[in-house]
Order: structure tokens, then C-alpha cells, then sequence
């Protein structure tokens, strides 16, 4: 790895995709130092990992920056930043690259960096489109990377074109997809696990409304004999969601079909265990790491085709693609995989190729580390 001092800078400290990316990448740089601007067991991992690690005491007042927000709106707030962001200027003054992994944080780093001469890196892990984000915030986005960032890192083809759509230059955008360990753990049978026979589906990832569970419940409805498993909780205030669908459950009478596990560390043997993993979402994927999880594991996948997932997927050569929001669409694949597999097995032997082609953790790594090489334009 790329010898340069390194301050990774993240806004939360909760484990979600963009911090299992970023915990990924600390692994290479033992002797980094972190910043985060909020506590949780994020810290705890990079300081497993060697890392010096910080957190923010005002970090708490971040989480009232919505994410359609306008500048003005987060004005205030970052008035009283000001604080945090001397403290980033001169942690940055003492590193050759400051790296920010979340919006927020970049937007911090981005004011700090009038105080410092390191390289600036953005990692995007979102898609700067409308349906995420209000036009004075993906406007003051692009302002900031297009005169402050020495790069910025896209996990897609799909987040790169977002963000040169939103007004980013071009030339600052690098596409590395997120990569993944390839060490798959072994199966184990599904009583082990506490899961039902028959039928199961399964979905893996935080509850939220665009990541579409809703959708899955409903094309439940019309699937007399599948059920359910979906791993994940709601991690950033999305409790009310979970409500929503706790509620659809029950008056839709869905209790023994569709069971909501809450987070679980053994997603990868989860995976293994379910027949199908379905990948709903509602708005585009910035990437979708349970995608390429569930392509290691080597079960078939349907997934809406929604941004970045027709890309890993290679254009449904290596899963099977249907529209987004469309629950007579969903179940009606979910009813042809149960009555003939093959052609989806096929695939899923495809996805397994692919995963090990391409979305290996080494290969993120030494792209990330030859990007932070790179001198300083």
C-alpha cells in the first residue's frame, strides 16, 4: 500500500455499506489515523485495526442535516461546526491525504481544506440524482469536489454519470467498484439457523424505503407459499418505515410468511440457506454490496433494475432483473424461478465467476491505494 499519512474521515460510526467499504480500506493502512464525527462500533473496528481514531464531541449535531437540506438550512448548524472544522484543518496539516467517506464529512473536509495543502479524496457512495437529494445540495456537492477534491472514488458507472450529470468534472471521477472478501464461510442447514422449509426468499439489507421491502410484502401477497426472511433494521431513523411494514404484516395477515430478523452477522451463511435473495429496491444503487455477497454465495438473485444493479449483474447475465416497484412483476419471476431453477442457477454460476473477476477486496484495494498516489494536480 501507498505510503502517505492518511486521515479518514467519516460523518457516522454506525456499521452500514459505505463503512464496511471503508473498514475494508483502513485494513491496508494500519498506521492511518481516522476522524469520526460520530461514535459507534465503526471505531472500535479501526482500532482493531491499528488505526489512531478520534471522535468528533460535537458529532451529534451532524445528524440534523437532512439529506435534502438546503445550504441554508444546514448553515446554522455548520456555524456551530466551526469548531470541527479547525479540528479537521489541522489534523489535515499533519496528513498528505485527507479522505472523506461520507457527504457530510466531505462538506466539512472541503471548508477545512481553505486551511490545509493535503490532497483532498472524496469516496461518493451515493447517487447525486433527485430522487436522494435537493438541487442546492447536489449543486453545492459538485461545487466543492469540482475546486476542492483531488479525486473523487465512485463504487459504479452509474455514480460516476450521476455525478458529472449533477455539474462534476469528469476528469476528477474514478470508478472502483467495492470489493469484498472471498472467503465464503460454509453453509449450514436451515434448522440450524431457525429458518422454515419450503419456499424461502430471502432480502439483506437496512430498512428503508427505497430499498423497498414494501414491495416484497406485497408481491407476498401474491405468493401463497413463499416466505420470507429480510435481515436488517432500520440504522438511520427510519424507525417509522419499519413500523409500516411491521403494520402491513399483520393486517395482511403475513405473521408466519414474512419474518424481519433484525441485523445479523451471518448474512453470508443467511444467503446460503435461502432458495433466492431478492433485491428490491425502489431508486437507483449507488452499488449494492448484497449483490455481490449473494453472488459469492452462489444463489440465485432478482434484482430490480435500478442503477448500479444491471452493472454488477452484468446486464442480467449474471442474475435476473425485473422493473423497480412492480410486485406483480417480482412475484411473478419469484413464481417462475420455483417452477423451473435452471436458468437461474445458470446465471447464479455466472455471478460467481464474475465476483471473483472482479469485486475482490485486493483489487479495490490496489486501486484505491493508486488513486491516493496519484500527485497532486
Amino acid at each position: 500500500m501507498d505510503a502517505s499519512r492518511i486521515l479518514f474521515v467519516n460523518q457516522t460510526g454506525v456499521m452500514s455499506g459505505a463503512e464496511y467499504v471503508l473498514a475494508s480500506l483502513t485494513a491496508s493502512w494500519p498506521r492511518a489515523s481516522a476522524l469520526l464525527l460520530e461514535d459507534g462500533p465503526l471505531a472500535e473496528v479501526m482500532r482493531r485495526q491499528g488505526l489512531n481514531v478520534t471522535v468528533a464531541p460535537a458529532a451529534m449535531q451532524l445528524g440534523s442535516i437532512k439529506r435534502d437540506n438546503s445550504p441554508l438550512a444546514a448553515l446554522p448548524i455548520l456555524l456551530r461546526l466551526r469548531t470541527l472544522i479547525f479540528r479537521i484543518a489541522a489534523l489535515g496539516r499533519q496528513h498528505d491525504v485527507v479522505y472523506a467517506n461520507s457527504q457530510k464529512a466531505f462538506t466539512l473536509c472541503a471548508l477545512a481544506s481553505l486551511m490545509f495543502r493535503s490532497k483532498l479524496v472524496w469516496h461518493l457512495h451515493d447517487i447525486l440524482d433527485p430522487r436522494h437529494f435537493g438541487h442546492s445540495q447536489r449543486r453545492m456537492q459538485v461545487i466543492l469536489a469540482n475546486h476542492r477534491a483531488s479525486a473523487v472514488i465512485v463504487p459504479s458507472k452509474a455514480a460516476a454519470d450521476a455525478f458529472v450529470e449533477a455539474g462534476g468534472k469528469a476528469e476528477l471521477v474514478h470508478v472502483v467498484p467495492n470489493g469484498i472478501s472471498l472467503d465464503q464461510p460454509p453453509g449450514m442447514e436451515r434448522e440450524a439457523l431457525e429458518l422454515p422449509k419450503g419456499p424461502l426468499i430471502g432480502v439483506f439489507s437496512r430498512l428503508a424505503p427505497w430499498k423497498g421491502q414494501h414491495v416484497v410484502l406485497e408481491a407476498l401477497k401474491l405468493l401463497p407459499d413463499v416466505k420470507c426472511i429480510f435481515a436488517g433494521s432500520a440504522l438511520f431513523g427510519e424507525d417509522d418505515y419499519r413500523a409500516q411494514l411491521l403494520k402491513t404484516v399483520e393486517e395482511s395477515g403475513l405473521q408466519e410468511r414474512a419474518l424481519f430478523l433484525g441485523q445479523r452477522k451471518d448474512v453470508p451463511i443467511l444467503m446460503q440457506a435461502v432458495d433466492a435473495v431478492i433485491h428490491p429496491s425502489v431508486d437507483p444503487e449507488p452499488f449494492g454490496l448484497t449483490l455481490v455477497e449473494a453472488m459469492l454465495a452462489g444463489t440465485p438473485i432478482i434484482a430490480t433494475n435500478c442503477g448500479a444493479s444491471g452493472e454488477i449483474l452484468d446486464g442480467g447475465r449474471a442474475g435476473t432483473l425485473v422493473p423497480a416497484a412492480d410486485p406483480a412483476s417480482l412475484a411473478t419471476t419469484i413464481r417462475t424461478f420455483f417452477q423451473d431453477r435452471t436458468p437461474f442457477e445458470a446465471k447464479a454460476s455466472a455471478a460467481g465467476q464474475r465476483v471473483r473477476s472482479v469485486y475482490g477486496i485486493e483489487a479495490m484495494r490496489t486501486a484505491v491505494s493508486r488513486i491516493i498516489a496519484r500527485p497532486k494536480g
